[in-house]
């Protein structure tokens, strides 16, 4: 296809065909340089639709690129913004679904469920926190429909800032009983630590990345609501779990996850 031939509905098309095949492909703005972050999400807001369309149903957001870690290993220095929909819910205990994704890698998140609405703009720390029900830890299960994850600002957006699956640890705590900038995780590999964080490695705190998703959809129209589940983004590097791996996060005080790979 050349590059006059790439609009907003053709790639969100391509995305979801890439997603379902779990084929990957060079990234859209080889092709189509135009594709910035505003149409990515353009793209993004499209595929929402059809994801609803086809039954799921939206849960909540995630944020992609909120570590300084994650941004200088994509080459993409500022976070982006995502949905999550009932389909990428990975219930305790089931390993890395690698048999519908294309090329998994799995890093470790601190995770809200919010109490109340939250809508920007002008949303700061305090009046996010305010807002959140409770805190888990969380391990995302990335993906991406572009070889080797390498992406402009607009690909990533229009991908659903590399969406995969997710879960969430077993503890629940009221946000006022932590410092959320102190929280750390260890992750480890077969039993061997191979990173570690806390969460001021999230935009400094994890409520800045929950701001800046609640003042980054304002500008597209949309409010964080009650009971939706927010993804504030990897605090570390994310690390592969082939089938046989064994991957494993500890959290300070939020309890520990344990992933498996899975046959892909």
């Amino acid at each position: 296809m050349t590059a006059a031939r790439w609009d907003v509905e053709s790639v969100a098309a391509e995305l979801l065909r890439c997603e379902d095949e779990r084929t990957a492909r060079s990234p859209f703005s080889d092709e189509w340089p135009e594709l910035d972050l505003e149409t990515g999400y353009a793209i993004q807001d499209l595929n929402l639709r059809a994801r609803l369309d086809r039954g799921e149903r939206l849960i909540g957001v995630k944020l992609g690129l909120t570590s300084r870690a994650k941004q200088q290993r994509m080459g993409v220095h500022f976070p982006f913004v995502a949905w999550l929909t009932d389909a990428m819910i990975l219930p305790a205990g089931d390993p890395v679904p690698g048999d519908r994704l294309i090329h998994p890698r799995v890093e470790p998140e601190i995770v809200f469920v919010m109490g109340e609405r939250l809508r920007g703009p002008g949303v700061g720390c305090a009046l996010a926190m305010s807002a959140v029900a409770s805190v888990w830890a969380g391990a995302e299960v990335i993906d991406s429909r572009y070889r080797d994850f390498r992406f402009t600002a607009g690909d990533v957006a229009a991908d659903n800032a590399s969406s995969g699956a997710f879960v969430t640890g077993p503890v629940g705590v009221s946000p006022g009983h932590l410092d959320l900038s102190l929280e750390a995780v260890l992750v480890e590999v077969d039993g061997v630590v191979v990173d570690s964080a806390t969460g001021a490695a999230v935009q400094g705190h994890p409520g800045e990345a929950l701001a800046l998703a609640a003042n980054e959809l304002a500008k597209r129209g949309h409010a964080i609501e009650p009971g939706w589940i927010v993804l504030t983004g990897g605090m570390t590097d994310a690390v592969a779990a082939p089938p046989g791996v064994s991957v494993a996060m500890h959290f300070t005080n939020l309890g520990s996850i344990h992933l498996n790979g899975g046959e892909s």
